[in-house]
């Protein structure tokens, strides 16, 4: 393999961090190449592998963004450089509480937006994600 030409945030692997699964898959939270950020889909998990916010979407999504604002400032890039967000449901029902967490986040920033709601996520406690594009301002 070639020397990549970004910057990997945050590596882990999927055997520590799913013990639930059989997985073994190296992967990171957020990906800086050039003046762009791309940000793994967030969910209601600190970085400590705690859920917050048990059957509660609106307290996921806030600690989805939490995990977001860090990314991007561990990257070089800030909550306002967001570009495109992608939101995905596991239940039509929770469109307006993510949303309104997600809007107080990104108020004023503009983003293009994409939703989705399907059947359903990696883990059944998880009820949304949201992964994000960002850039780092020249």
């Amino acid at each position: 393999m070639s020397k990549p030409t970004h910057t990997r945030i945050r590596m882990f692997n999927t055997k520590e961090t799913y013990p639930n699964q059989n997985l073994d898959n190296d992967l990171c939270q957020a990906v800086r190449a050039g003046n762009t950020v791309y940000v793994r889909g967030q969910i209601g998990t600190d970085f400590e592998g705690n859920l917050v916010g048990l059957g509660d979407p609106r307290a996921q999504a806030e600690q989805a963004m939490k995990n977001v604002k860090q990314l991007l400032e561990e990257a070089g890039s800030d909550l306002s450089h967001i570009v495109k967000t992608t939101t995905y449901l596991i239940d039509p029902r929770y469109r307006e509480p993510v949303y309104q967490e997600v809007g107080k986040w990104l108020k004023g920033v503009f983003p293009i937006s994409t939703g989705l709601v399907i059947s359903g996520l990696g883990q059944p406690e998880w009820l949304m994600e949201i992964d994000v594009i960002a850039v780092i301002p020249e």
